[in-house]
C-alpha cells in the first residue's frame, strides 16, 4: 500500500467507527468512499448489522461484494452518509463529481441527518475551483446548455470515455467547467448554475458537510464535528 493510500484508509477507518449497529448508511464513490465501504464490510462480516443506500452503480456492487445490505429506496432520512471529495475548503464547502456521481452523491448527502467526508490532505484548499467544476445535463440540446454555461463565466468540455461522451448512471452527461478565477461563493454560483435550462445538477456542495475526517502526513485531522 502507498503513502497516500494508507492515508486514504486512515480516514476510512475512522469512519467506520461512526457507524452503530442498526443504521441505515449513505455509501459514497470514489476511491476513499471504496475504502470505507470495503472496511463497513469488515465490521458487518463481524456481527455489525446495518443497510446501505448507494450513491452509484459501482458503489453498489462494491457493497454487495463486500457484505453490505443495499436498498435502492428509504423511508426516513439516513442516519449517516460517508463519501469523499475533491475539493474542501475551510469552511467545508466542497466540489464533487470529478468521478462521475455528483447527482446521486448529492442526494444522498441532502437526505442524511449526518454527512461525513473523508479524505486526505491533498483536496485541502484555500478557495474551490482550483480544478474542474462538474455538472450533469441532459443529453437533448447540450450544446445549448453548455453555450448558456459558458456566458456565466465558464469555459467548458464534454466529458469523455474511451472515445464517447461519458454517460452517468442517470443516463446523462457531464460537462467540466473551468472558471478563470476562484470560486468566492459556492452558493450563489450554484445557485445560477441551477438556473440553466438543462442543468440538473452541479458539483458544488455548500453548507452540507457536518464534519471532515482528513488524514495527512500527521495524522488524522478532523474539521467541523463527526457526533
Amino acid at each position: 500500500m502507498s503513502a497516500a493510500e494508507a492515508l486514504k484508509q486512515a480516514a476510512a477507518d475512522r469512519a467506520v467507527e461512526l457507524v452503530r449497529d442498526g443504521m441505515l448508511v449513505g455509501l459514497g464513490s470514489g476511491t476513499t468512499a471504496s475504502l470505507f465501504v470495503a472496511a463497513l464490510g469488515r465490521r458487518v462480516a463481524a456481527g455489525l448489522r446495518v443497510t446501505g443506500l448507494a450513491s452509484s452503480e459501482r458503489t453498489a456492487q462494491l457493497a454487495a461484494a463486500s457484505g453490505v445490505p443495499v436498498v435502492q429506496e428509504v423511508d426516513r432520512p439516513l442516519d449517516l452518509a460517508v463519501d469523499g471529495a475533491d475539493e474542501i475548503d475551510p469552511q467545508r464547502n466542497l466540489v464533487k463529481g470529478r468521478g462521475g456521481a455528483l447527482f446521486r452523491e448529492k442526494m444522498v448527502a441532502l437526505n442524511s441527518e449526518r454527512f461525513i467526508v473523508v479524505a486526505d490532505s491533498s483536496k485541502l484548499v484555500e478557495q474551490l475551483g482550483e480544478g474542474v467544476l462538474p455538472v450533469e445535463v441532459l443529453s437533448f440540446l447540450w450544446r445549448q446548455t453548455a453555450a448558456r454555461l459558458g456566458a456565466l463565466g465558464a469555459t467548458w468540455t464534454l466529458r469523455e470515455a474511451g472515445g464517447r461522451p461519458y454517460v452517468t448512471d442517470n443516463g446523462n452527461l457531464i460537462l467540466d467547467l473551468t472558471f478563470a478565477s476562484r470560486i468566492r461563493d459556492a452558493e450563489r454560483l450554484g445557485g445560477e448554475i441551477k438556473q440553466v435550462p438543462g442543468v440538473l445538477e452541479h458539483g458544488l456542495f455548500p453548507g452540507i458537510t457536518a464534519g471532515c475526517i482528513v488524514a495527512g502526513p500527521d495524522g488524522l485531522r478532523i474539521l467541523g464535528r463527526l457526533d
